[in-house]
């Protein structure tokens, strides 16, 4: 084993093919859910932070004098900037791609881990970051569809319309925490109203329950989950 953490040829093939495969176990998650960074994202993320690992530590071995870990800490806060970039705000208020940007660090981690030839704890948390995004996703929508809040989307053909729907709300013990509206160009008198809304439940129960006791309004047009 000490060859394995040794800087060599067989170390350096040993980091590059564990390295294609966490990055791309976790990347193939992303892709079955056709997300803006997938199977060949995740190598890449993984594999440059390898190298840059193994970079480090040649020059630390090499030349002297250097810190083994300042290359390493420059891929932790750079890699800030490309999950950002999957990380988007929809017309609906709606925000998209936090798991896939935490994936992304985590890919990147790995990398660092397998680059410095610590093979133990990388493949362990490797794994562990495969069950998160796989087997926990279902627990985790679980969580989210059966708890007291929720946020919905709707349209009303008016303002009176809207200001009914929340006393409405009111009438099933459901209380409203925030609004937005928007003017629903869809209208040609202009009237229409888009509203988000932000509910509270008085008892936990599920979503679906609650958006089919709201579809009952007689002035909605149009109600989903967001």
């Amino acid at each position: 084993m000490e060859v394995l953490h040794e800087l060599n040829l067989t170390s350096i093939t040993v980091r590059v093919v564990l390295s294609l495969i966490l990055g791309g176990v976790i990347g193939m998650e992303r892709s079955r859910k056709n997300r803006p960074a997938g199977f060949r994202t995740y190598m890449l993320v993984c594999l440059s932070a390898t190298l840059v690992m193994m970079t480090n530590q040649f020059i630390y071995k090499f030349y002297g004098g250097s810190d083994p870990a300042r290359l390493g800490a420059q891929v932790i806060s750079g890699i800030g900037f490309l999950g950002a970039g999957t990380i988007i705000v929809t017309r609906r208020s709606q925000v998209r791609g936090l798991t896939t940007a935490a994936g992304l660090w985590a890919a990147a981690c790995l990398g660092l881990a397998i680059g410095i030839g610590f093979y133990e704890g990388a493949i362990i948390v490797g794994i562990v970051i495969v069950i998160i995004m796989t087997l926990l996703k279902n627990f985790d929508n679980w969580l989210t569809s059966n708890n007291k809040y929720i946020t919905i989307y709707a349209s009303f053909a008016s303002i009176e319309n809207f200001d009914n729907f929340i006393e409405f709300c009111k009438s099933l013990n459901i209380r409203v925490n925030d609004i937005e509206l928007n003017k629903n160009t869809g209208f040609k008198d202009d009237l229409g109203i888009i509203a988000i809304l932000n509910l509270v439940s008085d008892k936990r129960c599920s979503h679906v329950e609650i958006i089919q006791s709201l579809s009952a309004f007689e002035g909605l047009n149009h109600i989903e989950e967001l």
